[in-house]
């Protein structure tokens, strides 16, 4: 990820290698203050990966719901607005607890 994507002030927490069930596969990344996610493209055979544009830019402040779901398939759901986003990240239960406490945190440093 190109570090003019980040504001000034703005820290990585915590990032993965996923997919989203309609934005397919790409980087999912949260920061203090947002959540990223930046499409990626590769093959397999030769292990090559590349980033590519930056699909999801969303303020923690407009998260209206996280929630971790499944079991075997795996994922944590981001709801904004009117969309539900959903990410099959390795330990959904961590990104939600994760993602709850920037949530929180963002919120009271603006009250």
């Amino acid at each position: 990820m190109c570090a003019d994507v980040f504001r000034e002030g703005e820290k990585i927490i915590v990032q993965e290698d996923c997919a989203e069930d309609r934005l397919k596969n790409g980087i999912l990344t949260l920061t203090s203050q947002r959540i990223l996610f930046e499409k990626t493209e590769g093959k397999m055979a030769t292990f090559w990966k590349e980033a590519g544009d930056l699909l999801l830019d969303i303020d923690l402040t407009k998260i209206s719901n996280v929630e971790a779901h499944g079991f075997l398939i795996a994922k944590i759901t981001i709801g904004v607005g009117e969309h539900i986003y959903k990410f099959g990240v390795f330990n959904p239960g961590k990104w939600e607890k994760i993602i709850r406490k920037q949530i929180a945190n963002v919120k009271s440093h603006t009250a």
